[in-house]
């Protein structure tokens, strides 16, 4: 694979909280699951500390492990991570620090490919429209909720209120099966990725996006699905990801597009297979 990426944190005063790595057989990209300041996390390490380090594990197992389903190399990847936390840290909190997957690698003839949560893998086919997998893991019960916090003044102490009141509702729902499943310290959340294989021949390549970078399509609506695959394999993730950004500064308010936040860490990665 010949394999471009980008992030950018949502201000430039703060750490991405994505994470995107590849090597020439695989690829991993990994969206923080971000809190609200002052929930606490059990945690001492933080966001940034886990998806890199789950991240890397991940990567290494995936070119290491052709033995190993890419499920499961997930989920020995999460167990790996959570052994690095040491006793200090309460890793049964339900906000202890978590994140959306995607990852792919090369398997023979294939790409063997898993998704979990709300980033997107988007399959850039040879015949018909790109094949967008992933935002598997939706939490119905907070939804309303969830568009309550949208439809409230950005920077206010209501959406403030709200959202801390939706942050709490999804962790306590989270990775119970009462709710959506997520990395964090429990493999089991591998079992329920969304995984598949796909033959190379049938593909130009694989995109995959944190939901900040996906925003270019499935929030400001910039472009199609094929739009989007386009520009990724022509001028590369950096430019799509500048399009967000140039989106994001022209609604600050939220109000043309209703968002939970006006800025979000953006990760994009394009592979030629």
């Amino acid at each position: 694979m010949q394999v471009d990426l980008a992030g950018e944190p949502r201000r430039p005063d703060r750490v991405n909280e994505d994470f995107a790595a590849a090597s020439p057989e695989a690829l991993v990209l990994l969206d923080g699951s971000s809190s609200p300041a002052g929930l606490e996390s059990g945690c001492r390490h933080g966001i940034a500390w886990y998806v890199r380090r789950l991240g890397v594990h991940l990567l290494a197992r995936m070119t290491d492990r052709s033995d190993r389903s890419i499920a499961e190399c997930l989920s020995d990847a999460i167990a790996e991570t959570a052994a690095l936390h040491g006793g200090r840290c309460d890793l049964a909190h339900p906000n202890t620090p978590a994140a959306m997957v995607v990852a792919a690698r090369l398997h023979g003839g294939s790409l063997e490919y898993l998704v979990l949560g709300d980033s997107l893998l988007v399959l850039h086919l040879k015949d018909g429209p790109p094949r967008v997998l992933g935002d598997n893991q939706r939490f119905p019960a907070g939804e309303t909720l969830r568009r309550q916090v949208w439809a409230t003044v950005p920077g206010s102490a209501e959406r403030a209120a709200l959202h801390m009141q939706y942050a709490i509702a999804v962790r306590a729902a989270r990775n119970t099966g009462h709710g959506p499943w997520i990395a964090a310290a429990s493999p089991r959340a591998a079992e329920h990725a969304e995984t598949g294989f796909v033959k190379l021949g049938d593909l130009h390549g694989v995109a995959a996006l944190s939901d900040g970078a996906a925003r270019f399509t499935d929030r400001f609506d910039l472009g199609s699905w094929a739009d989007a695959v386009r520009l990724l394999a022509e001028s590369g993730p950096a430019e799509l990801i500048a399009r967000v950004r140039a989106a994001e500064r022209s609604d600050v308010d939220c109000e043309r597009w209703p968002r939970g936040k006006a800025h979000d860490d953006a990760s994009a990665l394009y592979a030629r297979v």
